[in-house]
């Protein structure tokens, strides 16, 4: 069984009472592990909550911890930014969105506007400025290689590496000493260690290439990890800032999305996207719901269904009913949950940073006595000893593979959300692919999830069935199960059904059914087992229900305290993508099960339909549960697949839990680890197809990174490797790992295979 605590990584919140900043210059995992040692000496901090794609760190301290915090940060060379001022506990995607000036009040967009124009100026000014430093060091080196006889010409070639250096390494010297000053060994601090030894050992030229080259290489490889740790944003445009809203005189309005209140009724035209999550009151169009659901063909929609924001009406004009303010919606909840989901360490990424955390400070040591050993053992000079030192300082950068991972399983992340499939975290994803075996609820995951009451009769002679049908109705009319549903809907109109009876006492019975007081009496209405448990059964009723089982049908009964009443026999087709996602689940090596409470013999004829060699029905909760330890024990890692209360138990058991977002229970999405978001169970083997592609790039990365230094580092101690090699290895390594990162956002058919 997987952990689940409380606290889980995969659903971090920003707590009620954190203070969240932005800091421009936490570009990768290294900077914030830099600034979570400085915040870890600060008592009174009771949780860090790091989202590196916003670049914010949410701090939960009491109000007089705060400005320590923020010295600390600045102690570790970074710049803290407020961003809010204590939460009151909405998640971190609240602070994106407002910062981003999306959903938010037009002051945020304003802000957001002022901001993205200032980091536009302040790259183009970096632009300018590395330009400059890179100008100046090739001349500095051509003075060097064609003048360096002319006293003159050396301290004019001397002035320009100077200059080449403060304008490439202000900030990273700023940083260095900062590092250094606290013992920690650093990109930063080794790159202005080896810079300064270069030039104070007369390779001046050498030290202002070096630095240049590294901190162009640093800009590129800023802006390539941007493209991973951005991607889900072009999510937040999706959803117009506007909404046209219908006023009290029945006018129309457009007002900002954010301030549309729940209930409002609004208005799309053909062509226009959804702006909030809504149930269609007025009008049929067809919606694409790719954006939201990956679905690649429009979906008809018309009175009673749902309509998601950032989805497109395509041919006809809807009106709606707001179910989902702007903060709230289905594409905020999407982009919130990606957003958590990059801020967690992926088991992959937590081992990087533990190899890079011994692998800086060894290297360090071998440089050292590199200088101090070399010129005593072998006929070295000095200067070379030294030179190869500092060749070694720079192969010491851990930023190639430190930054391999995060940028892999971020644009994964990002891939998995364009498709649909909403994956809560690193962890998971990593772990599907080693999934052998998978558990799937029947009803809404397999089958449709939409049952018709196809038969119903009366088994006691002397009752009324018009008043049978009202008592049945006001029971399943009160639960959300499909069942229910299906008989509700089936035994009358809508205005018949407001007019049921009213039920007292209400209770929903897990896996059994429901039962309430009707017109004085007890009531209940489930399945066979709870009129077992009732004694209601006999063999009379157990041959009816036979009958209609072998049939495929899901049968409930009706009783009240002397008996069995009616009997409801509902149907359910399966989804025609259920059985490609068996075949495809078989072809990846993953046995498929299906557990459901329905009785054995539906279960068997619908698994038969379906693909599955193996079913178990007549399941409560706690059977379900019971089933995936057994699976877990008899296969190994074992997913579990449901939309139901019922099914959560199950969900929080197993290793991996999917859950189906479009008729899924929010309790079920929940304890879920994936959500499916347009309940297509293809999604699941594409899942694990994307799992195991991650990890083939991840090797990859980690392999390249790894073999880079390795090689460079035998060329430094045997003599053949300038500094300036050492940089274009180390910033070339890791410009590669981030680029065969990104191709993993290109995943989009089910077709691919890892």
């Amino acid at each position: 069984m997987k952990e689940k605590p409380s606290t889980s990584a995969a659903k971090t919140t920003v707590p009620a009472g954190a203070t969240v900043f932005r800091i421009p210059a936490m570009d990768c995992a290294v900077e914030e592990s830099d600034i979570r040692r400085a915040l870890d000496k600060v008592v009174g901090i009771k949780s860090l909550n790091f989202q590196l794609g916003a670049r914010t760190v949410a701090i939960n301290a009491p109000a007089e911890v705060i400005p320590l915090a923020v010295k600390a940060i600045q102690s570790a060379g970074y710049e803290p930014v407020p961003v809010s001022a204590p939460r009151s506990g909405a998640g971190l995607a609240a602070t994106h969105t407002a910062e981003d000036g999306h959903h938010g009040h037009d002051h945020a967009g304003h802000d957001h506007d002022h901001d993205h124009g200032h980091a536009h100026v302040e790259q183009s000014s970096s632009v300018i400025r590395l330009g400059a430093a890179l100008a100046l060091a090739i001349g500095a080196e051509t003075l060097h290689f064609f003048a360096s006889d002319v006293p003159a010409m050396k301290y004019v070639g001397l002035g320009m590496a100077a200059i080449a250096i403060w304008l490439s390494g202000v900030e990273t010297y700023s940083k260095g000493i900062k590092a250094l000053s606290r013992g920690r060994l650093n990109i930063n601090a080794l790159m202005s260690v080896a810079v300064t030894g270069a030039f104070v050992i007369g390779q001046w030229p050498e030290a202002a290439m070096v630095m240049a080259l590294y901190a162009i290489a640093e800009l590129i490889e800023a802006r390539a990890a941007d493209r991973a740790r951005n991607a889900i944003k072009g999510l937040v445009a999706l959803a117009p800032e506007g909404a046209d809203v219908q006023q009290a005189d029945r006018s129309w309005k457009t007002v900002p999305s954010a301030g549309v209140v729940l209930d409002a009724i609004v208005r799309i035209r053909p062509g226009e996207r959804v702006p909030l999550d809504g149930v269609v009151t007025e009008g049929r169009s067809a919606v694409n719901q790719a954006p939201v659901t990956g679905e690649s063909l429009p979906v008809d929609r018309s009175v009673g269904d749902t309509v998601y924001a950032g989805t497109i009406n395509e041919t006809g004009e809807l009106q709606f009913r707001v179910t989902g303010i702007a903060s709230n919606t289905t594409l905020a909840r999407i982009i919130h949950a990606v957003e958590e989901a990059q801020g967690t360490r992926a088991p992959t990424q937590r081992f990087v940073d533990r190899f890079a955390a011994i692998y800086t400070p060894s290297v360090f040591v071998l440089a050292l006595a590199v200088a101090l050993l070399m010129p005593w053992l072998t006929d070295a000079t000095w200067l070379e000893a030294i030179y190869k030192a500092l060749v070694l300082l720079v192969v010491a950068c851990p930023c190639a593979l430190v930054i391999s991972t995060p940028v892999t399983i971020v644009s994964a992340l990002a891939a998995g959300a364009r498709r649909g499939i909403l994956i809560k975290g690193g962890t998971y994803l990593e772990e599907a692919r080693n999934l052998k075996a998978i558990a799937l609820d029947k009803t809404g995951t397999i089958t449709e999830g939409k049952p018709k009451l196809v038969d119903w009769m009366v088994l006691r002679p002397d009752a009324d069935k018009e008043q049978v049908g009202r008592i049945a109705t006001s029971l399943a009319e009160r639960s959300d199960h499909p069942v229910s549903k299906a008989i509700a809907q089936g035994l009358g109109s809508p205005a018949a059904r407001a007019e049921a009876d009213t039920v007292e006492g209400f209770i929903a019975l897990p896996g059994r059914g429901t039962q309430g007081t009707v017109g004085g009496r007890d009531h209940a209405l489930g399945n066979h087992r709870l009129m077992q448990e009732r004694n209601h059964s006999n063999a009379e009723i157990a041959a009816q229900l036979a009958a209609h089982e072998q049939q495929g049908r899901t049968v409930t009964l009706l009783a009240d305290d002397r008996g069995v009443i009616a009997l409801f026999a509902v149907a359910d087709t399966i989804k025609e993508s259920s059985r490609h996602a068996i075949a495809e689940l078989k072809a990846l090596g993953v046995t498929p099960v299906m557990l459901t409470g329905d009785n054995t013999a539906t279960a068997k004829t619908i698994a038969a339909e379906a693909g599955i060699d193996e079913s178990q029905g007549n399941l409560l909760p706690e059977d379900k549960l019971a089933e995936i330890k057994a699976l877990q024990k008899r296969f190994g890692a074992t997913a579990m697949t449901g939309d139901g209360i019922n099914d959560a138990p199950a969900l929080a058991q197993s290793d991996i839990g999917f859950a189906m977002g479009a008729m899924g229970t929010d309790i079920a999405m929940e304890a879920a680890d994936v959500v499916v978001m347009n309940d297509d169970l293809r999604r699941i083997p594409e899942t694990i197809r994307l799992s195991r592609k991650t990890h083939a790039v991840l090797v990859q990365n980690i392999s390249l990174a790894l073999g880079i230094k390795a090689v460079v580092m035998v060329l430094a101690l045997v003599g053949t490797a300038a500094m300036w090699m050492a940089v274009f290895a180390d910033m070339g390594a890791t410009l590669l790992v981030v680029a065969n990162g990104l191709r993993l956002m290109r995943v989009r058919t089910t077709a691919d295979r890892a």
